[in-house]
Formats: C-alpha cells, sequence, structure tokens
C-alpha cells in the first residue's frame, strides 16, 4: 500500500471474479468510492467500490475484468465517488455509456461536477405534474397521454419498432402554447451498433441533435458498463433541468439489458437470487433510476422519462415490467398482433395506461372534450375486439348491426387513427379530429361517456 497525493494505491489482488475485483490489506475505503485500476502495461480502467469490510474491498470494474492479472495490477482508491463534468456544452455530443466523448470532439469545459449517482428529490419539495407534452403520435396524445415530470415507460418485445417510436418521441416533443423545445437525453444501453447509428442520425438529420446529448453504451461494451449509463444520462437531465431551468425527455434503452448487468453482479458475487435469478434489490435498484424524473417546486425546469424494456419472450409478468409497472405512471405496451399487420405504431391500448393524462388534459390545457374522447375510443375499441372474437365462431351473418358498426369502427380505429407514419408529426387537433371521425361511425346513442355539449359540436355521424 502506498499513499499519493490522488488517493490510497493496494497492489494486493486476492481475486478476479466476473466483473468483480476483490483488493486486499484495505485500512481505507468507503462504498461507492471511485477506483482507478492500472495494469502492469500502464491500462487504466475505472471501477467503484461495492462492498467493504474484513480488510477487503470489492470492486466493480467498468471496463470488465478480461485481460486483467491478480500479479502486476495497481488499485488506486481515489477517495470521491464518481463524478461527472456537466455544462451546457454537454448538448448536441455523443459519449459512451461512461461519459466520455466518442464524437471526435474534445471534453466539454465543466461549470461543475456532480455524483452520477444524483441526489434523492424532496418529496415535499416534488411538484404534482400537470403539463400536457405533444408528442405528435395520435395514440399517446389522445388516449395515453404523456405529462411533463412523468415516466411513462414503452413495453416492447424482441423485432419491434420500440427504438423508431423512441427516436420519433425525442425529434418531435414540444410543449403546447410555448416556444420551449425538449433538450433531450438518450441513453442507448447495451444495443447494437445499427440502432445507436439510427438513434445518431435520426436527429442530426432533423436538427433535434443540437438539443440532444446522447450516451452509448453498446451491445459490444463491457455489459458492466450498463450500470453506470442511466446513472450518468439522468445526471445531466438533472443538471440541464433544476439548474439551467430546461425540459428535458429522457429516453432510456433498453432497461432490460441494464437488469441483465446488475443479474450478472450479483451471481458474481454469490448473493441469494430472486425470481428468475435476479437480485432481491431489483426493484430498488430500478427505482433509484426512474424516480429521478419529476418536477421540483420553484423550479421551471423538468425531467420526463421514457424507459423502453423489451419484455423476454412478450411476457408482461417477468420481474423487469412487473415491477417497472409499480414504480411508474402506466405503460405503452406494444402488441405483437397490431406489429404483424403492420400498423404502425402498433400500440396495444387495452393493456396501456397513463395514470396521469386525467390532470395534464381538458379545458385550460388540452380540449374540453380531451378526456371524453379518450374513454370513449378504450370502450369502443375493447367493444370491437369482443365483436372481433364473436364474429369467429359465429360469423358476420350472426351479428347485430350495431355489433357491425362496432367492427367498422375497431377496423377504423386501426387504420386512421392508430396508424401514422414514423416521421409524422400531428397536432393535437388533427389527432381528436381523427378521433372524432372513429367515433362517428357510431350511432350517436353509444357515446355514453362523452356530454352531450360535445357531442352536438363534434359528433359528425347521423342523428
Amino acid at each position: 500500500m502506498s499513499e499519493t497525493a490522488a488517493g490510497i494505491e493496494y497492489t494486493k489482488v486476492a481475486e478476479i471474479k466476473g466483473p468483480l475485483m476483490i483488493i486486499d490489506g484495505i485500512t481505507r475505503a468507503s462504498f461507492d468510492e471511485l477506483v482507478e485500476i492500472e495494469t502492469p502495461n500502464k491500462e487504466r480502467r475505472l471501477g467503484r467500490v461495492l462492498e467493504v469490510g474484513f480488510g477487503k474491498a470489492v470492486v466493480q470494474v467498468f471496463e470488465g475484468t478480461t485481460g486483467l492479472a491478480i500479479t502486476g495490477t495497481k488499485a488506486k482508491f481515489l477517495g470521491k465517488t464518481m463524478q461527472l463534468p456537466v455544462s451546457q456544452e454537454l448538448l448536441g455530443r455523443v459519449f459512451d455509456g461512461l461519459g466520455r466523448p466518442n464524437d471526435g470532439l474534445p471534453v466539454p469545459v465543466a461549470d461543475k461536477f456532480l455524483d452520477v449517482s444524483g441526489e434523492p428529490m424532496n418529496p415535499e419539495r416534488r411538484e404534482y405534474p400537470t403539463s400536457f407534452i405533444q408528442t405528435g403520435v395520435s395514440v399517446i396524445d389522445g388516449m395515453l397521454t404523456l405529462v411533463r415530470g412523468q415516466k411513462l415507460p414503452i413495453f416492447s418485445g424482441s423485432g419491434m419498432p420500440h427504438n423508431i417510436l423512441a427516436a420519433q418521441i425525442a425529434r418531435q416533443a414540444a410543449v403546447v402554447g410555448t416556444k420551449e423545445d425538449f433538450a433531450v437525453v438518450f441513453a442507448a444501453i447495451g444495443v447494437q451498433y445499427s440502432d445507436a447509428q439510427y438513434f445518431k442520425r435520426s436527429l442530426e438529420e432533423s436538427g433535434a441533435l443540437r438539443r440532444s446529448v446522447l450516451f452509448l453504451n453498446l451491445a459490444d461494451d463491457p455489459a458492466i458498463e450498463r450500470i453506470i449509463t442511466p446513472r450518468v444520462a439522468l445526471t445531466v437531465a438533472e443538471y440541464l433541468a433544476f439548474e439551467l431551468g430546461m425540459h428535458v425527455l429522457a429516453i432510456l434503452t433498453d432497461m432490460t439489458n441494464y437488469a441483465e448487468a446488475l443479474r450478472e453482479i450479483s451471481a458474481a458475487r454469490e448473493e441469494v437470487p430472486g425470481r428468475k435469478g435476479y437480485p432481491g434489490y431489483l426493484y430498488t435498484d430500478l427505482a433509484n433510476n426512474y424516480e429521478r424524473a419529476g418536477r421540483v417546486k420553484g423550479k421551471n425546469g423538468s425531467v420526463t422519462q421514457v424507459p423502453i424494456l423489451s419484455m423476454p419472450a412478450d411476457d408482461i409478468t417477468h420481474p423487469i415490467p412487473d415491477l417497472t409497472g409499480y414504480i411508474t405512471e402506466g405503460q405503452i405496451v406494444l402488441g405483437r398482433d397490431l406489429f404483424r399487420k403492420g400498423i404502425y405504431p402498433p400500440v396495444n391500448v387495452l393493456m396501456s395506461l397513463s395514470r396521469l393524462m386525467k390532470d395534464g388534459v381538458g379545458e385550460g390545457k388540452t380540449r374540453e372534450d380531451h378526456m371524453e374522447v379518450g374513454n370513449q375510443l378504450y370502450d369502443a375499441y375493447s367493444r370491437a375486439q369482443e365483436v372481433r372474437a364473436l364474429a369467429e365462431i359465429v360469423g358476420k351473418a350472426g351479428l347485430t348491426g350495431v355489433d357491425l358498426k362496432y367492427l367498422d369502427a375497431g377496423d377504423m380505429f386501426e387504420d386512421h387513427f392508430l396508424r401514422q407514419g414514423n416521421d409524422e408529426n400531428r397536432t393535437l387537433e388533427e389527432t381528436l379530429g381523427r378521433a372524432w371521425e372513429v367515433l362517428s361511425t357510431l350511432p350517436e346513442g353509444e357515446l355514453t361517456k362523452i356530454k352531450d355539449k360535445n357531442l352536438r359540436q363534434h359528433y359528425k355521424g347521423s342523428k
């Protein structure tokens, strides 16, 4: 052991196991402390302390332990937690999963350094989310409204267009009635190179990159780096929102890869596994990330989160989507059946909801009939699905006249309201107009969730 100006250096590596390094002879070390590891050929890697006790420290190595040897490896304990340099110069830049530039440009000049674990938001200082965000996607704006400061995840499956939908939301998100654009913080966690390039190109071509910060942790990067990527991204989001007063949309994809990295560390530490081998603290760990969304009283900015997770085998009861649903305020579920029909975005609205929609829409915020129209569309599409199932048994000839109207309304809902181009940016007026065209295919007496005043103003069907 030797003490330098930068920290304490230890050379006694007891064991290397998976992504973890166990160091012996520790006299001073703290949980979450940053560690700089130096190989015999002077290559440097970063790690952090996961556990300390009995003269030993367990260090998680972000770049992985491949190529490290027990002999000749030095570990310097830096006496501080992992911090990220932040400033307005981060906008328009692309970084790797640990926050190092990978766009060929120099490291941005820092205004300050922030701990990547963030500071817990005082619940008493939280502002309730009530401001409508227009995404330009009809099914979200009309039925699953996103509100400033909300956490609204997208549950998807392998091969489905969740990344295309995320990029579309990132390009189009805006606060109606103001000139404010959203700043976008995009964290790609364990994604393929082609997906990372798609995000980058999509934001560049639309001009949205100048107000975006990208963090790209690719599938061939070390899995353990994935643990830190969302934390780094959310630290930047909090800085832009609460220090610079910006409205920030944080998109995290794919949280399933993050949870897999957690499971890898848990297995290496030989912890007692929970459901499907994930650690018992998966809920707490996910909540630590998701709860960094919100608004703070007295501050103009906000952090709105859209985490994306691909459900293994399309199983919504899998621990990752299951626990995410408990923490967040709703979910947008992509459906395999609609995807096979070629409908984009293939949102299964009957399994989706936005718990804060009621607080972000209505008179003075969007339009007086907005909530009623959304509820009526749910009702009509649900009935249409029941009639479709019945028609498969008894045939169309066995259906009543009203049932046939619902069949038509269901088809029109999918083709006229739900289906749209991945670069089509619809205004709220157009979205609600299309919703009324769908509802107007039904007899007026079926629209029981809409007030008479709004029916008289917007109903286009036969009376």
